[in-house]
């Protein structure tokens, strides 16, 4: 196991009514906010109200950003500086899932940058200095915006979906109430988790043997997604299941898995590119790519993996030969997104391999570290499986 830091401060509020602790969240960091939220379910749950309500009784005075898209453009997040800016905004307020999270932080952190290339800031080429404290009220499971240090956010001029990370840009605190997510559609809650699986299984496929318990607690967090994901999908008002997939999908990626064993990232990057050029469900877009990815990286050197992977998160009988576990696992992995009617090929999404080439160009830069390293080659024969 290699060396580490790791350091959450996140304040996590769980559990139902928690909401009434928001005032004084976005109090012990500042006094004027910015509320931010996307396409209006926030009001159709009566949430808006409430939080509305909590920001008059604790007389913070605040301004709007509603509309942010579901692959959250960085029209969105230069509205936001500008509002902050002539407002004088010192609290970010993003109610919702990931994209409405992401476009938060980026707002934080464009806000006093003292720069008016806010792509700049995602891309990397104008540094991330002070940013705004970002509190947060969750509604869907399925990013982990809420308790990690990243933002995506797409251009749709230039085809990029893409983003910084930086450890101010980690929510302050985040209010998850499960009952929010009640009336998350079967769609969102079946793109949610598999979203949740691949993040989980970015770093468990990993070189470690070494990491022993970060593989367990992986483990751990994917049999909870499996558990949970379908019964939130089939019943959507038990309160336990999404409760359970609400809180997996915060340490699927909130820096833990991946300590003492690092790898780069492969299958995201991948389906980013698919969100940049067709605007598809990220989680659509890796229930697709995920099967065929793992297929691609199987070899007899790794195989190791895909035995722990079948055993103890699938139940696979651990006394068939490797590589029957190995593409049993893969096999369950697939039958599971379909069960939730999650689209299996890229045609089902309006893709066609048009694009390849480009997608595959981009996608394949800096997968020297992957599980096993890839180049656009690899990733072009990942999206031709995949059609």
């Amino acid at each position: 196991m290699q060396n580490f830091m790791y350091h959450i401060p996140t304040k996590v509020l769980f559990g139902r009514g928690e909401i009434r602790k928001l005032g004084g969240e976005i109090k012990a960091y500042g006094s004027k906010a910015l509320l931010v939220y996307g396409g209006g379910s926030i009001k159709k749950i009566g949430l808006y109200d409430t939080i509305v309500n909590i920001l008059n009784e604790n007389e913070i005075p605040f301004m709007e950003l509603g509309g942010v898209d579901p692959n959250p453009r960085i029209t969105s997040v230069e509205e936001g500086v500008k509002i902050c800016r002539e407002k004088d905004i010192d609290v970010i307020l993003p109610v919702g899932g990931g994209s409405v999270i992401d476009c938060g932080k980026l707002i934080a952190a464009g806000t006093r940058s003292g720069s008016d290339d806010i792509w700049g800031i995602v891309t990397g080429k104008v540094p991330i200095r002070e940013v705004l404290p970002v509190i947060t009220v969750l509604t869907l499971a399925a990013a982990g915006s809420e308790m990690d240090t990243s933002a995506i956010i797409s251009n749709m001029e230039t085809h990029e979906k893409t983003g910084p990370s930086n450890p101010g840009m980690r929510p302050k605190a985040a209010i998850m109430d499960p009952e929010y997510t009640f009336t998350v559609s079967k769609r969102q809650t079946a793109a949610g988790t598999a979203d949740m699986i691949s993040h989980v299984l970015e770093v468990y496929f990993n070189n470690n043997r070494g990491a022993y318990l970060q593989s367990r607690f992986a483990e751990a967090v994917l049999k909870t997604c499996v558990e949970y994901g379908h019964r939130a999908y089939n019943t959507p008002n038990d309160y336990e299941a999404r409760a359970n997939l609400m809180w997996a999908g915060s340490w699927a990626i909130n820096g833990l898995l991946s300590k003492g064993a690092p790898v780069s990232w492969s299958c995201h990057a991948m389906e980013h590119e698919l969100s940049a050029y067709y605007d598809i469900v990220h989680g659509e877009g890796l229930a697709i790519l995920v099967p065929h990815w793992l297929r691609h990286m199987l070899k007899e050197e790794n195989v190791w993996k895909y035995v722990e992977y079948g055993v103890n998160v699938w139940g696979i009988d651990p006394s068939l030969p490797e590589m029957e576990i190995a593409n049993k696992a893969i096999e369950a992995t697939a039958d599971y997104f379909k069960a939730m009617n999650l689209p299996s090929a890229l045609r089902e999404v309006g893709i066609d391999e048009s694009k390849f080439d480009i997608m595959a160009e981009r996608a394949g830069k800096g997968l020297e570290k992957a599980f096993v390293a890839m180049d656009a080659g690899d990733v072009k024969e990942i999206y031709r499986k995949s059609l």
